[in-house]
């Protein structure tokens, strides 16, 4: 399976902050923001990686990230010139694609919780075997901001509508998507908004009246963070450092996850150790690596 990080946009909702720089380049407590969106395609088992950015911002990701290498990936790159939906990035990532199943994650969007990873591999599973799409449903307040999913009464759902004026529930589509590799065409054949874009929400819609589009709600336990205001930024430092001083374990530890799934070395992960054993960043690679945590579960 590929996937996709689409790391694009302007970022004016964040001026004066991102006028020179990336979003998805801002530091949520102690790594880039990119991280977060990365670390969940690696515990999805995915290493074949496609960033898709702006003009001007996607050089900067190539000097953040190089080839991939150092986490055990294949990372590639694609321009997206001008923000025009979503879904734009299946046909931009057409080729890259080919004809395996992809998932894709905005790159501003963060999620946590325990269990995540065994969810992660069900979606690819269901992807990879020709089930149709998986998309994730979270709980918000203010529904009227995303694309919503309404449910019948036996938990199936039956409609999404992009930021409906009167909404049907109070669960959103998330910044995540997993799709079988229908969904190039589908892209392809879409019709623009109203506002000019290619929609996400009528890509999902595609699937779920083909009856091959399943819901999973993350619940309780879970936390999805869009990170797209200066209050959301500030919030997710908060809770990333809040949780990896509990409990004791980074989110989103790049190398961690690369080195427990088997694609770096442990000679691979002292190198960065020796670069960043100053910090608590480098200081955190040294116990992984000297077994101090039992459990690798995420």
């Amino acid at each position: 399976m590929k996937g996709i990080i689409l790391a694009g946009g302007s970022g004016t909702r964040l001026y004066p902050l991102t006028m020179v720089t990336s979003k998805q380049l801002l530091p949520i407590y102690d790594k880039p923001m990119i991280y977060y969106p990365m670390s969940v395609l690696m515990n999805a088992g995915i290493r074949d990686i496609l960033i898709i950015s702006t003009p001007a911002d996607t050089p900067r990701f190539q000097d953040l990230l190089g080839d991939g290498h150092q986490f055990g990936l294949n990372l590639q790159y694609a321009v997206q010139p001008s923000p025009d939906g979503l879904a734009q990035a299946f046909i931009i990532g057409e080729e890259f694609i080919g004809d395996e199943p992809v998932a894709m994650v905005l790159g501003d969007n963060i999620f946590a919780g325990h269990g995540l990873k065994k969810r992660l591999k069900a979606a690819v599973e269901n992807a990879e075997t020709g089930k149709g799409a998986t998309v994730f449903g979270y709980y918000v307040d203010d529904p009227e901001r995303f694309g919503i999913v309404e449910f019948d009464h036996d938990g199936k759902a039956v409609s999404i509508e992009e930021k409906p004026e009167h909404p049907k529930s109070n669960y959103c589509v998330t910044g995540l998507y997993f799709y079988d590799n229908r969904v190039v065409e589908y892209a392809k054949n879409l019709k623009p908004s109203a506002r000019g874009e290619l929609e996400i929400t009528d890509l999902n819609r595609i699937y779920l009246e083909d009856n091959s589009l399943n819901v999973e709600l993350l619940g309780q336990g879970f936390t999805w963070l869009d990170t797209g205001t200066h209050e959301s930024l500030v919030d997710a430092t908060t809770f990333i450092k809040t949780v990896e001083q509990h409990q004791h374990r980074k989110i989103a530890c790049l190398e961690e996850i690369a080195y427990l799934n088997g694609w770096i070395s442990k000679e691979d992960v002292l190198k960065v150790y020796e670069v960043l054993k100053k910090n608590q960043y480098g200081q955190y690679l040294k116990d992984v690596l000297d077994g101090k945590y039992q459990e690798h579960l995420y």
